[in-house]
């Protein structure tokens, strides 16, 4: 077989895409192609026309044709199936057999064209092996990546320590009275009167009273960065430039300024004038805890008794109003759930666990409530540092060793528990696919319902296989939205919420192809509750057994959902 070209061209024999295999010119094309039209005869049912030198092998695409030109002598059932195989491609590209279309993706089409025929011989190649080849996916390209952001995380960990050195650096040389390490500009030739607290402590301390600058003080050696108070012009143009910007300046003797340094507090902090700096405090929520509640023990040490025990960070970032809560609970689970298309729950198995997270080491010690409601017999198992007796006795998690405390700024596991069961009652969402043949292909009904009223599903999609090469589905009734992905050969159905007020549902649309084109159907959710009714009511201190603030965040993933 010698395949001279490949195109797509209007019913008119205009061109929109084409690919030549050997040495062809522009004008020997076009005019092959506008020859094509006139030679089809509409009385005969093959799809191949013959000249002199050529022949064209075709077939119809709604508005347009996919047109093979070879040679007299190729073999006329290799062309047939080299022609399947081109116009299995085009859907997988093309979401409607449209000229426009066609255009837009006329590149991609060219590289799929180029896997299937080499100077002018076909490959032996599949239409998964043609997806697969166009991606172009790499595994050493992935392990590049996987590498660099390794190095990546890496090196922000080590500047975030760094920052963390100097910063300690700084507090220790504020607190033995010495000259604090400077960053250049102002702060490496003056001295401020309030710096008793660090940088941070500016940006998020609100306090009672206002405060006023101290005058600047005169460098004592010198100095090459920018000097303040070199000359007494100098000094009084600089106050005068503070005060007309809205600053409230206390004079004090030039003599003098050293005994009364400690006795000045420091200027009103305008929040929104150091937005910038707060989201340079830290990279993480994690690490922004912490170093609040250094920030809140620097203050107190300062003397500043408007230390708000509420600290709230005003930043430029979307979240404008944050509390710090020291401990914080992690609830996940994730189900891997396989039904049959008939029904019947073939496997269910659900994995859950409670992540502790401390910010703060006076909260070591302490215990958890856990309150667990589930009625379906799943399997729980502690921590092996966690004490057994005492929660199967009172469901109180906590450390075998009282006086132990558990670690700080990092996610330990304390409670998991394990659900593995074919009973049918316990499928929190079922899916019914009913697929019917009919003259023109199939009807396919599906419906959804919700038997966890407890449960809320949010961001639902139901994605349904289709047969390949054959079109859009034609959608008749609909509860919520879909979307038609023609390269996947899916159709995905949408839903933004299932709940107890929403719990059921259906889905009805008619396609070309067989009942079995439309399975797996695979189901993905995310909800904000879990399923087994296991939560974390109280958090307590081991000594004395007074309340701890805590956060939790719940979270039900779908591992694998799929009715097959």
């Amino acid at each position: 077989m010698v395949l001279l070209a490949a195109a797509v061209c209007t019913k008119a024999g205009k061109a929109i895409v084409s690919r030549q295999f050997v040495e062809m010119t522009r004008t020997r094309i076009e005019g092959l192609l506008a020859a094509f039209p006139k030679l089809m005869n509409t009385g005969k049912q093959h799809t191949f026309v013959e000249t002199e030198s050529v022949r064209y092998v075709y077939q119809p695409m709604e508005k347009l044709y996919m047109v093979l030109i070879t040679t007299k002598n190729s073999n006329i059932l290799e062309d047939l199936e080299t022609l399947r195989l081109f116009s299995r491609v085009i859907p997988e590209y093309c979401r409607a057999l449209e000229e426009n279309e066609i255009s837009e993706h006329c590149f991609d089409l060219i590289f799929a064209f180029d896997e299937i025929v080499a100077l002018g011989y076909r490959e032996n190649v599949n239409l998964a092996q043609i997806r697969t080849f166009t991606e172009m996916d790499s595994h050493e390209e992935k392990v590049f990546r996987a590498v660099r952001e390794t190095q990546e995380r890496e090196a922000k960990a080590e500047m975030r320590r760094k920052a963390k050195e100097l910063q300690q650096a700084r507090r220790d040389a504020e607190r033995q009275g010495k000259k604090a390490p400077g960053f250049g500009g102002f702060g490496s030739s003056t001295v401020s009167g309030g710096s008793t607290t660090s940088m941070i402590t500016e940006t998020i301390i609100e306090t009672d009273k206002p405060k006023v600058a101290p005058a600047p003080a005169r460098p004592s050696g010198p100095s090459k960065a920018l000097k303040l108070g070199a000359k007494g012009k100098e000094v009084d143009n600089f106050v005068d430039k503070l005060k007309s910007e809205g600053e409230n300046i206390i004079s004090s003797n030039m003599g003098k300024r050293t005994s009364e340094a400690t006795k000045v507090h420091a200027p009103p902090i305008n929040m929104e004038r150091y937005a910038d700096d707060t989201t340079l405090v830290a990279e993480s929520k994690e690490e922004l805890k912490s170093l609040l509640m250094k920030v809140k023990e620097e203050s107190e040490k300062a003397g500043l008794k408007h230390c708000v025990q509420k600290t709230k960070i005003m930043a430029s970032s979307p979240i404008t109003s944050w509390q710090i809560d020291s401990v914080h609970m992690k609830i996940e689970e994730k189900i891997t759930l396989t039904c049959g298309r008939d029904g019947g729950l073939q496997n269910m198995e659900l994995h859950g666990m409670i992540m502790l997270r401390i910010s703060d080491d006076k909260f070591g010690r302490i215990r958890l409530h856990v309150e667990n409601e589930d009625k379906k017999g799943v399997q729980l198992q502690t921590h092996p540092n966690v004490d057994k007796k005492l929660f199967t006795a009172e469901s109180l998690i906590g450390l075998k060793n009282p006086e132990k405390s558990f670690p700080v700024n990092s996610d330990v596991g304390v409670l998991k528990w394990r659900l593995q069961t074919t009973e049918e009652s316990f499928i929190p969402l079922t899916i019914n696919c009913w697929p019917s043949e009919s003259g023109n292909g199939c009807d396919v009904n599906i419906e959804y319902e919700l038997q966890e009223d407890n449960l809320e599903l949010n961001d639902v999609v139901i994605t349904i296989p289709l047969p390949s090469g054959v079109g859009a589905p034609v959608i008749g009734e609909i509860d919520g939205e879909y979307r038609h992905d023609s390269r996947r050969n899916t159709l995905e159905w949408c839903l933004p919420v299932i709940d107890a007020k929403n719990k059921s549902g259906s889905l009805e649309f008619s396609i070309a192809g067989q009942p079995n084109d439309f399975f797996p159907v695979q189901v993905s959710f995310i909800s904000k509750k879990n399923y087994c009714n296991i939560q974390v009511t109280k958090v307590t201190q081991v000594d004395g057994n007074s309340p701890v603030r805590f956060s939790t965040e719940t979270t039900f993933l779908v591992d694998k959902y799929e009715i097959l």
